[in-house]
């Protein structure tokens, strides 16, 4: 029997994937009272939930899931029974010029969540996580969830260790959490230093796009609207326990770009720029969904070649939105960072 919920948590709800599943949830469960606990660094914006700012159903709370002491005034206040940690470092060339930053944020961070989830019976935990902690696949092989953890950068390896703190916390202290393996999204509201959105609102400034290595890197691409149909499947219907990927279609980072350029009629040859390799590049990734779609009939709804071109529309639409985001000096400071680092 699927579970119901009242108070949920979510950690880390005004970053790209956050916000657009504290959206989905609120449409969807018209009963849950939503909280979002965010610190607001870098890539969290408020104004990826503007349009659900005023619901009733709807709270954020400004704060880091480092601070236990914040978080036991939180969790003692509402007695949340599901809690979702979308909450992380998550870009593999800032973790390998800030490793700190995601060994606090991604590990111990989790660590906190886990402490406070046991400390006040909380009825669900579930950690998002990520398909680069499998590390590079080779071509004829998919990782499934029994597939070895093989991280080859500072970020993969953090998601990693949040992964088997929370495995341990599982078997040790009987915490009710399950684990979700998520691919690379895309969709509305995406930070703009990731590839599809970077590749965008580079062309629609007539700036090139940088392309590490050959662009040949293969990665599993997921629109993030099935990723909040599973993150919802899973938390309302698995077992306690459970580790699940959620998979997408694969593309070569070179094809991404190309799809995107021909949407917006422009020549890719002109656009490209093609940069050093990271250290230890992960070529491909290639979890497969096989166990999601068997235990709780998880399928896809939006595919690539269908929703790209929605997706790039967003992003012509609502120049204002990721203008604002590119022209803080944070933003121009870490491509400068980026430019002048010893791995490029």
């Amino acid at each position: 029997m699927a579970q119901i919920f009242k108070n949920v948590l979510i950690c880390g709800g005004s970053g790209f994937i956050g916000s657009n599943f504290i959206r989905y949830f609120l449409n969807k469960h018209l009963d849950y009272k939503i909280f979002n606990l965010d610190l607001l660094t870098y890539a969290g914006n408020q104004e990826n939930l503007k349009d659900v700012a005023n619901n009733s159903r709807y709270n954020f709370i400004h704060g880091d899931i480092c601070s236990s002491s914040l978080l036991h005034d939180v969790f003692g206040k509402n007695k949340f029974d599901l809690v979702i940690n979308f909450a992380a470092e998550s870009h593999v060339d800032r973790s390998i010029v800030s490793v700190a930053d995601f060994v606090r944020t991604n590990i111990e961070g989790v660590r906190v969540l886990l402490e406070a989830v046991r400390l006040h019976k909380v009825s669900r935990f579930v950690q998002i996580s990520t398909d680069e902690i499998y590390g590079d696949v080779p071509y004829g092989s998919f990782s499934d969830e029994e597939s070895a953890m093989r991280p080859s950068n500072p970020y993969s390896s953090s998601k990693a260790g949040a992964d088997l703190l929370v495995q341990s916390f599982m078997r040790t202290h009987a915490v009710p959490a399950i684990i979700v393996r998520g691919s690379n999204n895309f969709g509305p509201f995406q930070y703009p230093e990731k590839l599809i959105p970077l590749v965008v609102t580079n062309i629609l400034e007539n700036k090139k796009i940088p392309i590490h290595g050959d662009g040949l890197h293969a990665r599993s691409w997921l629109h993030v609207n099935d990723f909040c149909d599973a993150i919802d499947l899973v938390a309302h219907n698995a077992q306690d326990h459970s580790i699940y990927n959620v998979s997408g279609e694969e593309r070569k980072n070179i094809e991404v770009i190309e799809t995107i350029a021909s949407h917006l009629n422009k020549e890719i040859h002109v656009l490209k720029d093609h940069t050093k390799d990271r250290p230890g590049a992960d070529l491909r990734y290639a979890p497969i969904s096989g166990k999601l779609e068997k235990d709780l009939g998880w399928k896809r709804r939006y595919f690539f070649e269908k929703e790209i071109g929605n997706v790039v529309d967003w992003y012509c639409k609502n120049t204002e939105w990721w203008k604002k985001i590119k022209e803080k000096k944070e933003f121009s400071d870490h491509y400068e960072k980026q430019s002048k680092a010893d791995y490029y």
